[in-house]
C-alpha cells in the first residue's frame, strides 16, 4: 500500500503540474535561509564569535574567509552523497524531506550556540542538509512532467531560478540588520534563517500527494547503467560540465574581489552611500528583472532568426562572463591611475555578469536534468553542481599561489581580472567544439 499511495510517474496533460507551486515555495523559503545565514557568517566569525564563557573569541579576515570557502566547497561536494541516496537509496522526495530537517538543526544550533564549537557543528549539519538536497531539488522540478507538458519545463526553471534570487535578495537585506541592531543581534539573525528552512520543510511535505514520486534505482541502478552505456553517458556529460568550473570560479568573487574593488569606487547615488558589501545585492535584484526580460522577449526575438540550443546559450554567456572581467579590469586600471570612477560601472558589469548568469546557470540546470537517463538524473544534477565547487577551489588555489612571501601580488591590479578574462575566454573558445560536436539526447521522465 506504502508504495502505491504517491504517484510515480507523471499524468498525461499539457497543464502545469499541480506540485510546482510548493517546489517554488520550498526554493524562495530554502534559499532566504541559506543565503541569509551565509552572508553574515564573515561579519558574524570577526565580530560577534564568542567562546564558551562567552567572552569575545573572533577570527581574523583571513581566517574567516578560509571557514567560509571551505563551508562553500563543502555543500557542493556533498551534493554527490545526496544523489546517491536520491537514486540508490530513498528516492529524492525522501531525500529532500530527511535532509531538510537535518539542514533545519544546523540553523537552530548556530541560533542558539554562538562559540566555534556551534559554528563548526551549524556549519557541518546545514552543509550536509542543503548540499544534499540540491541536486535532488533541481531534478525533482523536472520529474513532474510527462511528454505532454515537457514545454512548459523551460518556463518553470526559469521560475525556479527567479525563486531563488528572491529569497537570496530579500535574505541579503534583513539579515544584516538583525545582526547589527542592539534588539536583536546574532541569535536572531541565525534564527530567522532558520524558521524560513522549517517553513520551506513543511512547505515541501504539504505537496507530498501532489509530487510525482520517482522511486529510487537501488542498487540495480549499476547494472542500468552498464546496459545502457552510462559510463558512456556519465562521460561525455562530464567534458560538458568541466567548461563550468572557470565560470564558477570568476562568478563566486562578486563577494570576495568585487567588494575589494567596491571600496575604491564612488558610491555616492545621490541621497544615500551604498556600502561595498551591498553592490552585490544588484546581483540577485538583476536576477528578478532579467529572468523574465530574457524568457519573454530575448529568447523569443532571437529564436525567430537563429534557434537557440542548451550549448549555445551557455556559449553566449560564457562570452559575456569574459566581459564582465574585462570591465572591472578597466575600472582597476582607472583606480591605478589615481581616478576614483563611480560604483556606476561596476553595477554596469553586474547586468552583464547577471545576463551571464541567466544563459548558463538557469540552462545548465535544464540541461542537466535533460540530458540525464531517468533513474540518475540527481546524479548527473551533483556531477554539474560539483563543477562549483572545484570553480571556487580553482579560485582559492590561484589566490594562494598569487601571494609572494613578501606578501606582494603576482597579479597585481588589473593582471589579477585579466587573468581570469584570459582563462574564460580560451575556455569560450573551447567551448564552441562541445556545441560542434555534442549531440543532445533529452530523456523525459514517463
Amino acid at each position: 500500500m506504502a508504495k502505491t499511495k504517491y504517484l510515480t510517474s507523471p499524468v498525461p496533460s499539457d497543464k502545469m503540474p499541480g506540485g510546482i507551486p510548493y517546489i517554488i515555495g520550498n526554493e524562495a523559503a530554502e534559499r532566504f535561509s541559506f543565503y541569509g545565514m551565509k552572508g553574515i557568517l564573515y561579519t558574524f566569525m570577526t565580530k560577534y564569535l564568542v567562546d564558551h564563557t562567552g567572552a569575545f573569541d573572533t577570527m581574523s579576515e583571513s581566517e574567516a574567509n578560509t571557514w567560509i570557502h571551505t563551508f562553500t566547497f563543502a555543500v557542493y561536494i556533498l551534493t554527490i552523497l545526496g544523489a546517491i541516496l536520491s537514486d540508490i537509496f530513498l528516492g529524492k522526495y525522501r531525500t529532500i524531506l530527511f535532509l531538510s530537517i537535518i539542514y533545519c538543526l544546523g540553523h537552530l544550533v548556530l541560533a542558539v550556540n554562538l562559540t566555534q564549537g556551534g559554528l563548526i557543528l551549524g556549519l557541518s549539519l546545514i552543509a550536509l542538509g542543503s548540499g544534499g538536497i540540491k541536486p535532488c531539488v533541481s531534478a525533482h522540478v523536472g520529474d513532474q512532467f510527462g511528454q505532454k507538458n515537457q514545454h512548459l519545463i523551460s518556463k518553470v526553471f526559469a521560475w525556479f531560478y527567479f525563486s531563488i534570487n528572491l529569497g537570496a535578495a530579500a535574505s541579503n537585506i534583513i539579515t544584516p540588520l538583525l545582526l547589527e541592531h542592539d534588539s536583536f543581534g546574532p541569535h536572531w539573525a541565525f534564527g530567522v534563517p532558520g524558521v524560513l528552512m522549517f517553513i520551506a520543510t513543511v512547505c515541501f511535505w504539504l505537496g507530498r500527494h501532489k509530487f510525482i514520486h520517482i522511486p529510487p534505482g537501488g542498487i540495480q541502478i549499476l547494472d542500468d547503467i552498464h546496459k545502457i552505456q552510462g559510463w558512456k553517458i556519465i562521460g561525455k556529460i562530464s567534458i560538458v560540465f568541466i567548461f563550468f568550473i572557470p565560470f564558477w570560479a570568476m562568478f563566486d568573487q562578486t563577494a570576495s574581489a568585487w567588494i575589494s574593488q567596491a571600496e575604491k569606487l564612488n558610491r555616492n547615488f545621490y541621497i544615500f552611500e551604498l556600502l561595498p558589501s551591498q553592490l552585490q545585492a544588484a546581483n540577485p535584484i538583476l536576477i528578478l528583472i532579467l529572468i523574465p526580460t530574457f524568457a519573454y522577449f530575448i529568447y523569443p526575438k532571437i529564436n525567430q532568426y537563429y534557434k537557440l540550443t542548451y550549448l549555445k546559450k551557455i556559449s553566449a554567456g560564457f562570452f559575456l562572463m569574459t566581459l564582465s572581467f574585462l570591465l572591472v579590469a578597466w575600472l582597476e586600471q582607472r583606480i591605478e591611475s589615481g581616478d576614483v570612477p563611480h560604483a556606476a560601472w561596476q553595477l554596469l558589469g553586474y547586468v552583464i555578469l547577471t545576463s551571464a548568469e541567466i544563459m548558463v546557470s538557469i540552462t545548465a540546470l535544464e540541461f542537466a536534468y535533460s540530458q540525464a537517463p531517468n533513474f540518475m538524473k540527481s546524479f548527473i544534477m551533483a556531477l554539474y553542481l560539483s563543477a562549483i565547487a572545484l570553480g571556487n577551489l580553482f579560485t582559492a588555489g590561484v589566490n594562494f599561489f598569487n601571494e609572494t612571501p613578501d606578501g606582494s601580488q603576482r597579479l597585481d591590479g588589473p593582471a589579477y581580472y585579466l587573468f581570469f578574462s584570459g582563462v574564460m575566454f580560451i575556455t569560450a573558445m573551447l567551448f564552441l567544439l562541445v556545441i560542434r560536436y555534442y549531440k543532445e539526447k533529452t530523456y523525459i521522465q514517463n
